[in-house]
């Protein structure tokens, strides 16, 4: 009977296929292998590997997942990796069954998004515009004013992932653009507009950077990403963002907790449904390719319904 691959070098062989045929990025990449070798570990601790695992033994791995406090959310996080991997392991006949596939995945209601309301992201954009606009700030200091108000604009205009806003090329920020070619899941391009506040802010910062040409040991003017990270190479990190954002939230009276990229995203997308956007629109300019993704936001639609009819109606109460 032929060895069987090891757990590591079939997680190795399941990520080149992700890679190459659905297209998935770095971070989609380092979740699943983050999932299945804690699923890996789990498995050699029983005395069992991926390729004899029967189905029982996956409802151990789910139960003991439960054991150590992870939220339904990250279990069933895990369970959908396991999945993936043993259809996997079926289609390159490393196995005959699929034991996951009759694994049943915590129940859970779909939480709603967190949202900021326009007030609070009005406020957000003021204080990082004053911030950008201190006539006592250091040019360096200047310059990530700039830069952080250029992202908080172009995030709010046009709601993209973190990941996509912060890898976005410098030849996105051509002058007098409306649209901006964005590359988002799966490789796929998509246009998005931008409104006149994000091309005002993303000019203003384009200003500073090529201003900062004449340091010589500033290299952020010579960088091909629009926000390059200060004094090292390659693009400003997610986390760095995240960290800024959660600074510009306290100076602005929020809290902290409350607000992150991903929590602009959502308010990008809601306050446009408020307003009497399309869901497929928004599906769109989201990037979603399923449209049941974006109807999580159906909630705001819902509430703009209701809230018609309670005024408009000819026979509502007045």
């Amino acid at each position: 009977m032929p060895t069987q691959p090891s757990d590591a070098k079939l997680i190795g062989l399941f990520l080149d296929m992700l890679a190459a045929e659905q297209g998935a990025g770095p971070n989609t990449l380092d979740a699943y292998r983050r999932d299945l070798t804690d699923f890996s570990e789990f498995l050699d601790r029983v005395g069992h590997k991926f390729a004899d695992a029967e189905t029982q033994v996956l409802r151990d791995y789910l139960a003991d997942l439960d054991t150590r406090g992870f939220k339904s959310t990250s279990v069933a996080r895990r369970l959908s990796a396991m999945r993936h991997l043993y259809r996997f392991l079926l289609n390159e006949r490393i196995r005959t069954d699929d034991p996951a596939a009759i694994l049943s995945g915590p129940k859970r209601g779909r939480g709603l998004p967190k949202v900021l309301s326009i007030a609070d992201v009005d406020r957000m954009l003021r204080r990082a515009k004053e911030l950008s606009e201190a006539e006592d700030a250091s040019p360096s200091k200047r310059l990530r004013a700039l830069r952080l108000y250029c992202l908080l604009e172009v995030l709010y205009a046009t709601g993209l992932r973190v990941s996509e806003l912060v890898a976005l090329p410098r030849s996105a920020a051509k002058r007098d653009a409306r649209m901006i070619v964005v590359r988002g899941k799966g490789n796929k391009e998509r246009l998005v507009p931008l409104n006149e506040a994000s091309r005002q802010a993303m000019a203003a910062y384009l200003a500073a950077t090529e201003a900062a040409k004449a340091d010589t040991k500033n290299s952020v003017a010579a960088s091909k990403w629009l926000f390059p990270s200060f004094g090292e190479s390659g693009h400003l990190t997610r986390q760095h963002f995240a960290r800024d954002l959660k600074e510009l939230a306290v100076a602005s009276g929020l809290q902290a907790r409350l607000v992150s990229p991903h929590v602009l995203r959502h308010a990008f997308a809601s306050h446009l449904l408020h307003n009497g956007a399309d869901l497929r629109i928004v599906q769109t300019l989201l990037g979603h390719t399923d449209i049941s993704t974006t109807q999580m936001y159906t909630h705001v639609v819902e509430e703009r319904l209701k809230s018609l009819v309670r005024d408009l109606h000819p026979l509502a109460e007045k």
